[in-house]
C-alpha cells in the first residue's frame, strides 16, 4: 500500500489537479507490478512499479527503444522516476493472447506474432544486449536439479544420476551455443503478447539477450500456459522457418536440422521453467504455477522420447517419479 501511495503522489505531480484512479493491471514472476492509471478525462496509462532495491528499470527502457526502432508495438516510456522505480507507459490494453486465443483465431494471431518476432530478430546486432552464453544457459539448467528435483520432489541424486544429468546438459549446451544468434526476448509467449492494433503488443522484454535463434519460437509454440497439438505446432514452425530464410536470418537451410534445434532449445527452456515454477512456489509462495507444471513436464518427456541423447533424462524422470515410459526414438 505504501508503494501505491507513492505512485499516486508521483502521478499527481505529472498530472496536476487530477486524482488518478489506480487499478491492478498485472504482476509478473519478479518484484515488478503494473497498475492502470485512469484520469478523470478517461485517459489511461500503465505505471510500472519496480522497487529499485530489487529491480533495475534501465534494461526495460533500453530494450523498449530497440524493439520500437524495429517497428514492434511495445509500450512507450512517457515518464520515469528511476530513484523510486516508477515508469509511466502507454497502455496496450488488457487482451492478452492467452485470454483471446481459440481454435478459430489462433492461426492469424500466431502469424502476427511470427512477423513481429522476425522484425525483432532482423534488428539484431552483437554487443547491444547481454550474451546468452554458456554461463547463463548453465545457470538456468541448474534450476532444474536445485529447485525441481531437490526442493519440489525432495530427492537427492546419486553420483550416477548426477553424471547422467550433466551429460544431457552438455549435449543441450553444445547444440544451443552452436545455433545462429539474434535478439532474444526470453519470454515471448501468450501472457506477454497483447491483441492490439498493430498486432501484437509485446510486453515483459526487459530480460532480452543475444542468443539462440530458436529460443523465442519455443516460448511461443511450446508455451507453458496453453497447449497446441504437435501437428499444428509443426505447421507454424515451418511457416516461421520459411519467413526467417527469406529474411536472411541465421537458420539452417535444412528444416529437419532447424526443427531439431527448436526441440533441443525447448528442452533447455522447459527444464529451466520446471525449476523456476518450483522456486516460485516453494520460495515465493506463488501456488498458481504448480498447475502449469504438468504441461511443461509433458513437453520434456515428449522431446526426450524422440532423441537418443535424452534417454538418460527420461530414465531419470522415471526414477524420480516412480514410473516407466516406453521410448520410440525417431532421430
Amino acid at each position: 500500500m505504501q508503494r501505491q501511495q507513492l505512485i499516486q503522489s508521483w502521478l499527481i505531480t505529472l498530472f496536476p489537479g487530477t486524482s488518478p484512479v489506480l487499478t491492478p493491471a498485472s504482476a509478473d514472476a519478479s518484484f515488478r507490478r503494473y497498475f492502470r492509471a485512469t484520469l478523470p478525462n478517461g485517459d489511461h496509462y500503465i505505471v510500472m512499479d519496480a522497487p529499485p532495491q530489487y529491480e533495475d528499470c534501465h534494461p526495460f527502457i533500453h530494450v523498449a527503444e530497440l524493439f520500437a526502432a524495429a517497428d514492434v508495438n511495445v509500450p512507450r516510456v512517457l515518464q520515469q522516476d528511476l530513484a523510486q522505480g516508477f515508469l509511466l507507459l502507454t497502455d496496450l490494453g488488457d487482451a492478452t493472447y492467452l485470454s483471446a486465443l481459440n481454435p478459430v483465431n489462433a492461426h492469424p494471431l500466431y502469424m502476427d506474432a511470427i512477423d513481429a518476432l522476425i522484425q525483432i530478430q532482423r534488428a539484431s546486432q552483437p554487443g547491444v544486449l547481454p550474451e546468452y552464453d554458456a554461463a547463463l544457459l548453465s545457470r538456468e539448467l541448474q534450476l532444474f536439479p536445485d529447485w525441481y528435483i531437490a526442493q519440489h520432489l525432495g530427492a537427492t541424486l546419486s553420483d550416477e544420476q548426477s553424471r547422467r544429468l550433466q551429460t544431457v546438459f552438455t549435449h543441450l549446451l553444445d547444440n544451443n551455443l552452436a545455433q545462429g544468434r539474434v535478439f532474444v526476448h526470453r519470454d515471448y509467449h501468450s501472457r506477454n503478447l497483447m491483441v492490439t492494433e498493430p498486432n501484437p503488443g509485446v510486453l515483459d522484454f526487459q530480460d532480452a539477450v543475444f542468443g539462440p535463434v530458436t529460443y523465442d519460437l519455443v516460448s511461443l509454440f511450446k508455451d507453458a500456459y496453453i497447449a497446441w497439438d504437435e501437428e499444428t505446432i509443426l505447421d507454424w514452425v515451418i511457416r516461421y522457418w520459411e519467413k526467417a530464410r527469406r529474411a536472411d536470418l541465421p537458420v539452417p537451410a535444412d528444416f529437419g536440422e532447424f526443427y531439431r534445434d527448436f526441440e533441443w532449445m525447448g528442452m533447455q527452456r522447459h527444464l529451466k521453467v520446471l525449476g523456476i515454477f518450483a522456486r516460485l512456489y516453494h520460495r515465493d509462495g506463488k501456488e498458481s504455477y504448480l498447475g502449469n507444471m504438468p504441461l511443461v513436464l509433458d513437453y520434456v518427456r515428449r522431446t526426450a522420447g524422440r532423441y537418443r541423447e535424452f534417454g538418460p533424462l527420461l530414465q531419470l524422470l522415471d526414477e524420480l517419479h516412480g514410473s516407466q515410459t516406453e521410448t520410440g526414438y525417431t532421430f
